[in-house]
């Protein structure tokens, strides 16, 4: 099958592996489409070196092929499997997406929501799964901001607090102003002409640049910051920094900051589904790329020039 292959950090080249077989608790998928996010230039590069003792491999990476968030269509059925079938269209994520086929575990996958293109479904479960956790408990009237409003996470981010009620400010550069309006912002921030202001109960902070102190006192009493990424660390934590910070101010505040390790479970892709069959979630699909150019992909996504959630097209 043809893949993106990757020996050792740094280094990937477009090329052949034999096709997967599926253990216990597994389906082989026939990949229509992966999702891109900056978690993949992170595996591929092993930067934070942090990642590499989080389980991600130390010397080089686990798997051999890139890329997580996955839609395709089950091929074949590893033993103990139930509630999957050969045939089904399915989303979720796996270990080395970047390829013609996949094995998935069947704990991270869910079915394909219908009405949608494999290529949408690729673009929801690790962005649209960590916002919907970063949004828990929000309540309807509730004053929700989102950073980082026009990427990933965030454009998932502005849609699922809008579905909870919530008033959404949404904070962005120029050219993804209009894509935060479409997804139903109440207020949209160019932080390329001012910054926010006001206060709000909720604070999903998907951009990062900004210092804690700035979040904090942006926070109604007792409210939340959820930290989801941070792009300004080095490349030793990179942005837990941001995080290992943050858990040191918590018992000296009531405005409390969440550092957001999202679930990557199909449990949680279910609840995607059945907002996106609904109608009050889309999947803000941008650039797509073909599986020969997924390497251009995660530069694209690294540069912070895609609108919405990067594809690649298989």
């Amino acid at each position: 099958m043809k893949a993106v292959v990757q020996r050792r950090y740094g280094s990937a080249v477009f090329g052949d592996l034999d096709v997967p077989v599926p253990g216990k608790g597994e389906v082989l998928l026939e990949v229509r489409a992966a999702g891109v996010d900056m978690g993949v230039w992170h595996l591929l590069t092993g930067k934070p070196y942090l990642l590499r003792f989080l389980g991600f491999g130390f010397r080089g990476p686990k798997s051999p092929v890139p890329g997580r968030d996955v839609a395709g269509v089950v091929t074949e059925i590893g033993p103990g499997v139930t509630g999957f079938e050969i045939g089904d269209e399915v989303f979720g994520t796996c270990e080395g997406s970047f390829a013609e086929h996949a094995v998935a575990p069947v704990s991270r996958l869910a079915r394909k929501p219908e009405g949608i293109s494999f290529t949408e479904a690729a673009a929801l479960p690790i962005s649209g799964g960590t916002a919907l956790e970063g949004l828990r408990g929000v309540q309807p009237g509730q004053r929700v901001l989102v950073l980082g409003a026009g990427g990933g996470v965030g454009s998932y981010g502005v849609q699922i607090a809008k579905a909870l009620g919530a008033h959404v400010t949404a904070v962005c550069s120029t050219r993804k102003v209009e894509l935060a309006r479409s997804l139903g912002a109440d207020e949209v921030f160019d932080y390329t002409v001012a910054d926010f202001t006001g206060t709000y109960d909720l604070i999903l902070d998907c951009g990062g640049a900004r210092p804690l102190s700035r979040l904090r006192r942006a926070t109604n009493e007792g409210g939340r910051i959820v930290l989801v990424g941070a792009e300004t660390g080095g490349s030793i934590t990179g942005g837990f920094h941001k995080s290992i910070g943050a858990l040191f101010l918590n018992p000296f505040s009531s405005r409390k900051f969440v550092p957001l390790m999202a679930k990557e479970l199909g449990v949680v892709f279910d609840e995607l589904r059945v907002m996106v069959e609904a109608g009050t979630l889309k999947a803000p699909v941008g650039k797509v790329f073909p599986l020969s150019e997924a390497l251009d992909a995660v530069d694209h996504v690294y540069s912070r020039r895609s609108v919405g959630k990067t594809v690649v097209a298989i």
